[in-house]
């Protein structure tokens, strides 16, 4: 990862970028939004030609005035073409912030503050990019970048989440697997035990689960069952052949329409933890108490299964 990081970055800022942007690569920009702002914009560009201008593959540009929005477009031959509008504003006046690029195979995907925010579909290959550009009113804290080769690398920490190293890995499908998916955890969950599920969630998904099993009695100990149609996020057990009372409580729904997911379950003594795209998510008290005996994981649903691991 490298990291250029410096108090206060001089805007308009023009930088290069030392490497290709390949899908599961990250660029990470902190700041800070004025008081006086009208706009400012973050371009990936081709290049950083000023007569003519450069390409931008990928033109992030919020807008303080009349309406709060953020205009997404890519500029070719001096010419933009068709904006997509996001009407969701995470930005706000005087309020810090921190935005994730992801690039992934098909398009950019981007948080602030880690919550979802958009996703822009390439126009350009995004491996043209060489040159990041600021500009605007905006206050700069630091650019950071990460670069990955592709989303199964062997560091599950995309999104820093988690440090583990090859020898821990044991489930390892690099995988486009048909659903429902299910297989036998390598040695059964405890405290201590981590699953990290990557996948991305179809356009016009519903909803998806993810169950941790015991195959014996056939008892579900944790049931995540995210329901985009209604943004519920419904946690339950199925146990001596019947479910249990339904947990809905959330901060934040993390999951939307063809967005990118890294979701970790981390078993506790006491729960069991889940994380989305590296912000905690919730936490759910253990019901079925042998833990022991839960040894399978199914996944099912609306979401294209990318890659599974346990450690």
């Amino acid at each position: 990862a490298g990291l250029m990081s410096n108090q206060r970055t001089v805007i308009p800022y023009v930088g290069t970028i030392s490497e290709q942007l390949k899908p599961g690569s990250l660029i990470v920009i902190r700041g800070h939004v004025p008081s006086d702002v009208d706009r400012f914009q973050v371009d990936l560009q081709h290049g950083s030609s000023l007569k003519p201008r450069a390409d931008v593959v990928f033109h992030f540009n919020p807008r303080f005035k009349r309406t709060n929005c953020i205009v997404c477009n890519t500029l070719t031959n001096e010419k933009w073409g068709w904006e997509e509008i996001t009407y969701d504003m995470p930005f706000q006046k005087e309020k810090s912030f921190e935005i994730v690029i992801m690039v992934l195979k098909n398009k950019f995907q981007v948080a602030v503050n880690g919550k979802h925010t958009l996703l822009y579909a390439h126009r350009i290959d995004p491996e043209k990019i060489d040159t990041l550009g600021i500009y605007g009113k905006v206050n700069i804290h630091s650019i950071g970048f990460s670069f990955s080769s592709d989303l199964q690398s062997t560091e599950t920490s995309t999104l820093g989440l988690a440090e583990i190293s090859r020898e821990n890995v044991s489930i390892n499908f690099s995988m486009n697997q048909h659903l429902p998916f299910e297989a036998r955890l390598n040695s059964p969950m405890g405290p201590g035990r981590t699953i990290v599920i990557k996948g991305e969630v179809h356009t016009n998904a519903k909803s998806f689960n993810v169950d941790l099993v015991a195959g014996k009695s056939k008892d579900i100990a944790l049931h995540l069952n995210p329901r985009l149609n209604i943004k519920a996020f419904v946690r339950n057990s199925f146990l001596h052949d019947a479910w249990g009372e339904e947990e809905r409580n959330i901060t934040c729904f993390p999951f939307s329409p063809g967005m990118y997911f890294e979701m970790i379950v981390y078993c506790d003594v006491r729960e069991f933890k889940v994380a989305v795209n590296g912000v905690h998510s919730l936490e759910y008290k253990h019901r079925f108490k042998e833990l022991g005996n839960v040894d399978t994981l199914v996944v099912d649903g609306d979401i294209h299964l990318l890659d599974v691991r346990s450690w």
